[in-house]
């Protein structure tokens, strides 16, 4: 599975981006998808988790309510909507996937990873 993640930039706090993760090689319907994040400086940070069906959710506490995670079937790509972000948001964001069933917070559970993209949010 490749994964490539775009569509990060600059913004001012209380802006939004999406984010967007193209997976080849597999289809989402195989695979367990999550975002994480990395300020610098900081761990690894876990932001989402999406269900192989779309149906399941998990976000992180820090973005629930403000992030919305969707997928694409046709584009074979999930989207990370990012509104009224603060400038503690700003971080380099990944996509991830994994081959087992369930969601997960845990980084060391995924498999595949895309290359990150920046977001910085302006105070």
């Amino acid at each position: 599975v490749q994964l490539q993640a775009s569509g990060g930039g600059l913004v001012q706090a209380g802006g939004s981006l999406r984010l967007s993760c193209a997976a080849s090689g597999r289809t989402l319907s195989t695979i367990t998808m999550g975002w994480f994040r990395q300020a610098p400086g900081k761990e690894r940070e876990f932001v989402v988790s999406f269900s192989r069906n779309g149906i399941s959710v998990y976000y992180a506490d820090s973005v629930k309510g403000r992030f919305t995670i969707s997928r694409d079937i046709n584009k074979n790509t999930v989207y990370l909507q990012m509104n009224s972000l603060k400038p503690e948001d700003t971080a380099a964001y990944f996509c991830a996937a994994k081959n087992a069933l369930g969601l997960s917070t845990d980084g060391r559970n995924y498999d595949y990873w895309g290359q990150g993209t920046q977001v910085t949010v302006s105070s």
